[in-house]
């Protein structure tokens, strides 16, 4: 080369764009630095980009090194079985969508899998293989659902190794205090130094723990800096004294009414509705027995429309309309909406301005039956029962507004007596039930009943209604489904195929039960195997596609039954 290079201590990207420049507009137009236009000019362009490629290359100066990461933590928790951790490599290796879509076939969803393995896993307290947190944290990155169940089992290691990669950030977030460890319970001094000095994530885990712990002790916590704190974080602070909520927080609770945030007396209202025993409970159960009675004098519309059958039929017969005996009073619920919403009501966490679509007196109306004790209505309403109250008729089309305000109250107050009347019957002819407005609301109904009486509930439900109806009702049942759930469904499900319609309008159903069924139902769902006759009406190879859908969840139940085996090896 004839072209020396410049000192390495010179700038070499001015140099490099001028050159890329020149290469754009051509030597004819624009010479080399220190070349004249001609037939070398190109040549001498060459040169100089090669010089400059050697340049950039070797002319980098070494960077200071930095500071070398701290080892990562020990992690205390038993390693996994050999056949498990093998399992988990399977599972993390499975991506969604990875199956390119279109026809399931018979393979099952391991990307669904992954979360009972986790679960399993975590129950058991094994700590992950430290070559595959990587796969874990990608795999917890794309799915937020994943991700609680991931962290906790991938432990103080997963962290250590979120923070030097920034795809992996969202581990410190998801994670109270970002991993950092929380003083022991009883260190009086640390839990004051950590909530006085600590980051906001980091108080929040701290008071979490401590609630769960020391539920008095964390109320006067907060207590200690309640004033001072931003409106967005007492808001979060306050969330938090949903653990181990009891009388002994009213006086707390009485005070946060009177915050300058509405959230905050809002969640302050909403956790002293959910104490029956409550001042603001009483002073709700009063405003909304001034809006419900008990009318003896009033008749159904039941009692009137056959009155009116029967006199007619009189009059077809004899010519003559005869005068009826006198109507039958049935005791009727009468509504009296509020008029205003005053301030009293206001600061008791009534919101005065109703949504679109609403009218405001409905909406303070139920606004104030779901704050009231249910114990008032057996009082208010001449001493009946629950089941009996909801089966009282209600005047003036107030039914729906009702009972809805009252499910909401059997949730907040974990009623079961009250849910139970409001769910009625699961074989009732109507599938949404006595009281509740939706399946939404029977779903989150049957949250306050046991895990035993739930399932038997949807069990009856769903062999009354067919599994249309069902799919958010199996959704709030305990995973795996008891005994008479998992056959309800499986049943319903050959009912279905035997009706000759496609499987598709049934796949969320048949998800959820390659997820709940107990896996010991494998053996009895053999016989559902093979590709059975279709009747005459039947949608054209309806029948292969079910034998498949069942062999799928066949397949699936046996893995399951596969990973838990593995997870429970010596």
């Amino acid at each position: 080369m004839t072209r020396t290079s410049a000192p390495v201590d010179a700038p070499a990207t001015g140099a490099w764009e001028g050159l890329v420049t020149t290469a754009l507009l051509g030597t004819d137009r624009r010479t080399p630095p220190g070349t004249g236009p001609g037939p070398d000019a190109p040549v001498a362009l060459l040169d100089a980009a090669a010089v400059e490629t050697v340049r950039r290359r070797a002319g980098l100066r070494p960077a200071r090194a930095a500071e070398r990461p701290q080892p990562a933590p020990q992690d205390p928790r038993r390693p996994l079985p050999q056949a498990a951790a093998r399992r988990l490599a399977i599972l993390l290796a499975d991506r969604p969508g990875s199956s390119g879509g279109g026809r399931r076939g018979t393979a099952p969803d391991l990307t669904e899998l992954l979360p009972q393995w986790l679960a399993v896993a975590n129950a058991r307290g094994f700590a992950p293989p430290p070559q595959l947190l990587p796969a874990l944290l990608d795999a917890a990155r794309g799915r937020t659902d994943l991700r609680p169940a991931a962290l906790e089992f991938g432990g103080p290691r997963a962290l250590w190794l979120a923070r030097l990669n920034p795809d992996w950030r969202f581990a410190l977030r998801s994670t109270p205090g970002g991993g950092a460890a929380l003083p022991h319970l009883d260190d009086d001094a640390g839990i004051h130094e950590l909530w006085q000095e600590g980051l906001f994530a980091e108080r929040v885990a701290l008071l979490s723990a401590l609630r769960s712990h020391d539920p008095a002790a964390a109320r006067e916590l907060l207590a200690t800096t309640w004033t001072t704190e931003r409106a967005e974080d007492r808001l979060m602070f306050l969330d938090s004294l949903r653990t181990g909520l009891g009388p002994d927080d009213e006086p707390f609770l009485e005070q946060a009414l009177a915050d300058r945030s509405r959230n905050v007396r809002a969640t302050a209202a909403e956790l002293l509705s959910a104490l029956p025993g409550s001042a603001l409970a009483a002073r709700m159960a009063v405003r909304a027995e001034a809006c419900v009675a008990l009318d003896h004098m009033q008749p159904t519309r039941a009692t009137t429309a056959t009155q009116a059958t029967t006199a007619t039929t009189a009059s077809n017969t004899t010519g003559v309309t005869e005068a009826t005996g006198p109507t039958m009073a049935t005791p009727t619920i009468t509504v009296e909406a509020p008029h205003e919403c005053d301030p009293g009501m206001e600061r008791d966490g009534v919101v005065a301005k109703a949504p679109a679509g609403r009218g405001e007196r409905s909406w303070w109306f139920g606004q104030l039956v779901e704050a009231a004790p249910l114990g008032t209505w057996s009082r208010r309403l001449g001493g009946r029962t629950p089941r009996e109250i909801v089966a009282l008729p209600v005047t003036d089309d107030w039914q729906g507004e009702l009972h809805a305000a009252w499910c909401r109250a059997a949730v907040r107050q974990r009623d079961a007596e009250w849910s139970r009347a409001l769910l009625g019957e699961p074989s009732a002819p109507e599938a949404g039930g006595p009281g509740a407005v939706s399946l939404a609301e029977r779903a989150k109904l049957l949250g306050t009943l046991d895990v035993a009486e739930r399932a038997e509930w949807v069990a009856g439900f769903i062999a009354a209604h067919g599994l249309s109806e069902a799919f958010q009702l199996l959704g709030v049942c305990a995973v795996p489904w008891a005994p008479p759930l998992g056959r309800a469904v499986v049943d319903a499900l050959n009912i279905a195929r035997d009706a000759g319609s496609y499987p598709w309008s049934f796949s969320g159903v048949m998800g959820l039960a390659e997820r709940c069924l107990d896996p010991s139902e494998a053996g009895r769902l053999d016989a559902l195997l093979a590709v059975p006759d279709e009747p005459e009406n039947a949608s054209p190879g309806a029948g292969g596609y079910w034998a498949e859908a069942f062999q799928r969840l066949v397949t699936t139940l046996r893995l399951r039954a596969a990973m838990t085996e593995e997870l429970n090896a010596p």
